[in-house]
C-alpha cells in the first residue's frame, strides 16, 4: 500500500514538473477532442485518428557582417479542420482518452521541432548574402528529422494498438519536455 502511493506521488510529482517546465517554455498545450474538427478519412482503416500541425517559420535578417541573425517567429498551430477523429470507432471514454494520449505524441513531436528550430536559429550565424537559403536548409533539415520521429513513432506504437511502446514513448516524451533547454531570445 505504501509502494502504490509512493508510486503516485511522484507520478503527481512529474506531471506537475511536466507543466512548470513546458509552461515556461511557451505554447505548449494539451490537446482536447474540440482540436479534431475534421471529417475521418474513410479510406484510411488503419487509422482512428490523425492531428495535423503546422510550423510556420517567417523572418526577417538583422545586423552586419558577422553578427548577422534572424529575428523569428515560429508558431506551432493545430488545424483543426485537418484534424479528426472517427469518433464511430470509440468504444468508450477509456478508449478516446487512449486516442488523445497517442494523438498528444504527435501534438509533442511538432512542438519539440518548432523548439529546436528557435534554438537553432538563435545559435546561427547567418551570412547577410545567403541567410534566406540558410535559413530554408536549416528548416528542411530539422522538419526531415522529425518527419522520421513522428514516421517512428506511429510504427513503433502500432498507431497506439501497442501499450507497451506507446508507453516507453509517453516517457521519452516526458523527459525530453522536463529537460528541453531553454529558447534564448538573441539580442544585439
Amino acid at each position: 500500500m505504501i509502494f502504490r502511493f509512493v508510486r503516485i506521488i511522484n507520478a503527481a510529482a512529474l506531471i506537475l514538473c511536466l507543466n512548470y517546465a513546458v509552461l515556461a517554455q511557451g505554447s505548449y498545450r494539451q490537446l482536447t477532442t474540440t482540436d479534431f474538427g475534421g471529417m475521418p478519412n474513410p479510406g484510411d482503416n488503419n487509422a482512428i485518428a490523425h492531428t495535423k500541425c503546422s510550423i510556420n517559420f517567417h523572418y526577417e535578417g538583422a545586423g552586419q557582417g558577422d553578427r548577422f541573425k534572424l529575428i523569428a517567429d515560429v508558431r506551432l498551430t493545430v488545424d483543426r479542420q485537418r484534424s479528426w477523429i472517427d469518433m464511430q470507432r470509440v468504444t468508450d471514454k477509456k478508449h478516446l482518452a487512449r486516442i488523445l494520449n497517442h494523438e498528444q505524441g504527435h501534438y509533442t513531436i511538432s512542438y519539440m521541432e518548432q523548439q529546436e528550430l528557435l534554438r537553432m536559429i538563435n545559435r546561427t550565424r547567418f551570412d547577410e548574402n545567403y541567410y534566406r537559403s540558410q535559413a530554408s536548409d536549416l528548416f528542411n533539415r530539422i522538419h526531415a528529422k522529425y518527419r522520421e520521429l513522428n514516421a517512428n513513432y506511429d510504427v513503433d506504437t502500432q498507431n497506439m494498438r501497442d501499450a507497451t511502446q506507446q508507453h516507453s514513448w509517453d516517457v521519452y516524451f516526458q523527459k525530453r519536455l522536463i529537460t528541453m533547454p531553454p529558447v534564448e531570445r538573441v539580442g544585439y
